[in-house]
């Protein structure tokens, strides 16, 4: 296999959540210890840590609260979040379709019309990674705050 195919199939398995328990593994460190099945999510080899991995990133976090208000164009989603590059956009969306969080429906018109609209499953998950906007909005003032407290705190410590 020449390395530049072995690199893309080591990236795509990086982000895949096994469809079958994983083998049991002897209780040490931080392995999920046997028979623990759905496993810890603090254990190294746990698959729960892939689906916290995506859904802890602030694009999957911002299109999931987007699409759950309604189905949206591909470009449509690029301009409404700001900083949201058409790489970033279009990793971030084949990721979420391929969890089933969001379903692609492409149109045969010229140019090609893709739309992303969410899934049932993918709203479950909306209303929860929402609650983490709200927080977000409630409470930047006081993180603010506390980060320019702790920058003075370190630079007269230093």
């Amino acid at each position: 296999m020449p390395a530049r195919d072995a690199a893309v199939k080591k990236a795509l398995s990086r982000d895949m959540v096994p469809l079958e328990k994983p083998p049991a593994k002897a209780a040490r460190g931080n392995k999920a210890p046997r028979g623990n099945w759905p496993a810890n999510p603090y254990a190294q080899d746990c698959p729960t840590r892939l689906v916290l991995d995506r859904i802890a990133d602030k694009w999957t976090v911002l299109l999931l609260i987007l699409l759950s208000r309604r189905p949206w164009r591909f470009n449509e989603l690029r301009r409404e979040i700001g900083g949201l590059t058409q790489k970033m956009a279009s990793q971030t969306l084949k990721g979420l379709e391929r969890d089933g969080l969001v379903k692609r429906k492409v149109t045969p018109t010229v140019p090609v019309t893709v739309e992303y609209s969410i899934t049932p499953l993918g709203r479950t998950l909306s209303e929860t990674v929402d609650a983490l906007r709200i927080w977000a909005e409630r409470h930047m003032t006081d993180v603010a705050k506390a980060q320019s407290q702790y920058d003075r705190t370190k630079a007269t410590t230093v």
